[in-house]
Formats: C-alpha cells, structure tokens, sequence
C-alpha cells in the first residue's frame, strides 16, 4: 500500500482581498509522480510554493511523513526544486553547476556523527558523475552551460536538483522555455528519471499533455480550488465537471435530462448510455469526446447536422458540425466537406453524464471556431421532438 508522505490540510492563502487557495486538502504518496494541473492563477505555484516552504499558508497545515512543518525553512525541507528558468551559473562548468549544492552543504562525520563536514571530494565527483549519467549527459562535466541547448540546460537544471538526493523533487512548469519537439522528449525522460531515483515528484504545469503523459496522480485545479484528483485515465474518462471535462482533453458538452438509469435526453430524443445514479427527469451536462463519434449517412444517424469547418490535422480532421446552433466538435479520418449534411452515431460508451455545476453552460461549444459565429441565434440549444433536419 503506498506511503503517504505529504499531506496539505484545510490550506488556505489569502493576498490583501484575493484569495488564492481556498481551503485545499491533498495528500501526496511517497515515490509518486503528482501533477497539480490548471490554468494561470489557479493556485497551483502557490501548493509547490508552500510544499517547498517558500510560502507559508495563511492558514491550515502542512505535513510531512506525519510531522508538521510550516515553520520550518526550505533549505531544512527535504526536497529541492527545479524552475522553469534554470539559473545555471555561467561562470562555472556543467560538472561544477551540478555539484554546487553539495560544495556549500555539510553532512555528519562517519567518525564523529555530531560533527559535521564538507562532503569528500570522492563522493562529489562520484554522485555528480551519476546524476550527469541519469538526465544523458555522462561525458559532459568539462563543457561551458553557454555550449548546451536549451533541453540540455534543463537537464543540468535536473542533475543538479537530484545529486543532493532529496526525498521530493518539486518541478516548476520547466520545460515551458523548450519547443514542442523537446517537451514531448522531455516528458518521458522525467517519468524515466522518477522512476529511476525512486522519489516523489510533484509538478506544476497548464499543459494537458504533459499531465497524461507523466503523472501517476494529476490534481485540477481551477479558482484556488481542487477540481477532481485522479490517475491521467480516471480524469479524462470520468471528469467530474465541465471544467475539468473542457480542461482535459476536447469535449462537446450539451445539455441533457436524465430521463432514467441509463437513457439520458437531448434533441429530444433518448439515448442509452452506461451512467445511472441521477434522479429522474435530472438536468444533467452530457460529455462526448471528439473521437468517440461516428460519422454516418444521414438518414442513419441518431442526430442530423451541417458542416461548418474542416481542418487537416495529419493523422485526422477535426470536423465543426453545426447542430440547430450549437456546434460539435468531430475528430476522425474519414472527410467530409463544409456544407455537407451528415449524421453522427454515439455509442453507450461514448456518452459520461455529469451533475450540474457552477461550470455548466461555459464550455463545449465550438462557435468560436466557424465564421457563423457571428450569426448564432443566442438559444443555441433546443428540444426538438423530431430529427434535426
């Protein structure tokens, strides 16, 4: 069973009259890849922030392996931190950047464990040269940092975050500053990296993609609040609001009555699906994914629509298609032409009901995407007894 190692409790951080987090509870286990996911101003710099004791929380506590440690300053935390800008030292070689934290730390006297003294020159070179290797740079002590690309800047950055062997690694947005290219590389050598040291990893980013691709746990935040904590799957396939269903991912996000365990309503028109649970006749938001509709003939779709936009996205299109005013998106690789009337077929699976939400009616329309937008009748969704001709 996994050891929880940090837990944040009823944290709330306030600035002059804003408030940043409000009341979080989170716990985070020993040797797991967490992500605090969430759009700029959500609070989630501020959780690392306060984990990492450079903030301390207006109130709540914070916890680690079971003591707490509000009070107690960063550089007696047993964690280190890698920031988006990697404040390499330019002066100093790649071997000397990684080794600083260990030239100005102290560790305990083999012979004498009340005294404390600089770490052996041995060791420095031997835990340098390990942590070089880990991140792929085995070979490159002696090179300038001005020599590096950007990624191998990061790298460094990461070398010289982990020689110190801290329990937790706190992980800033770092690869924001690289391209696409690199970010995608990146992201697998970090989960590669984790898995290696066997420590904990807690990363901040807004980028969706780098959640699924590395996290074990992510956390959506959004207004200083916990949206949803779950693995990368749970969080797509079952998100608990249309923020977090908008957030992760594509979603088409339609109003629906739940007419009874396992058919739910729009269009006015009934279609079965795997949720139960709602009262009956429960407004409810529908999601269905982009990937998870078929393009069909029309006269064998269960809903009718016009085509409004396409756009070529190399392994498939993404397809705008206009139902009565609200607009769906639709990712696939069969192509259909703008103007085209097509239907769409959905299987049970397709469909995951949410309660309503502080968020629903905000996301899932693509409008802004076609040039009708302009000419959407504000009512953009009705019932409709009939097919959508």
């Amino acid at each position: 069973m996994p050891k929880e190692l940090i837990r944040l409790s009823d944290c709330f951080m306030k600035f002059d009259d804003d408030v940043i987090l409000d009341h979080i509870n989170l716990y985070i286990n020993d040797r797991e890849f967490l992500t605090l996911l969430g759009p700029s101003g959500c609070g989630k710099t501020t959780t690392l922030r306060i984990i990492g004791g450079f903030q301390k929380p207006t109130s709540g506590d914070v916890f680690f392996d079971g003591v707490r440690i509000n009070d107690v300053p960063p550089h007696k935390r047993k964690v280190n931190t890698v920031f988006q800008k990697y404040a390499l030292f330019t002066h100093m070689n790649i071997f000397e950047n990684v080794a600083f934290g260990l030239r100005v730390n102290k560790v305990p006297d083999p012979k004498d464990p009340k005294r404390m003294i600089k770490v052996p020159e041995a060791e420095i070179k031997q835990r340098v040269e390990e942590a070089l290797a880990l991140v792929n740079l085995a070979g490159y002590g002696r090179r300038s940092v001005n020599s590096l690309s950007g990624g191998q800047q990061q790298r460094v950055a990461i070398a010289r975050a982990i020689v110190n062997r801290p329990q937790v690694l706190l992980l800033d947005e770092p690869l924001g500053a690289l391209d696409l290219k690199l970010r995608k590389d990146m992201q697998i050598e970090l989960k590669k990296i984790q898995q290696q040291v066997g420590i904990t990893f807690i990363y901040v980013t807004h980028d969706q993609e780098e959640a699924l691709t590395m996290s074990d746990t992510i956390v959506v935040m959004n207004e200083g609040s916990i949206q949803q904590i779950g693995t990368p799957q749970d969080i797509y396939n079952e998100p608990k609001n249309a923020f977090v269903a908008d957030f992760i991912g594509e979603s088409n996000i339609i109003d629906g009555v739940m007419l009874q365990d396992r058919v739910v309503g729009m269009y006015g028109k009934k279609f079965p699906c795997l949720d139960g649970g709602f009262a009956p006749n429960e407004p409810v938001d529908v999601v269905i994914r982009p990937e998870d509709i078929d393009i069909v003939p029309k006269e064998q779709g269960q809903l009718t629509g016009t085509v409004t936009e396409v756009t070529f996205k190399g392994m498939h299109y993404d397809i705008i298609v206009d139902f009565r005013g609200f607009k769906w998106l639709i990712q696939t690789t069969d192509f259909s032409p703008v103007g085209a009337e097509i239907g769409v077929k959905i299987d049970p699976d397709g469909f995951h009901i949410m309660k309503k939400s502080a968020y629903s009616g905000m996301f899932g329309d693509y409008s802004s995407y076609s040039s009708e937008y302009d000419e959407l009748n504000e009512d953009r969704l009705e019932e409709d007894d009939g097919d959508e001709e």
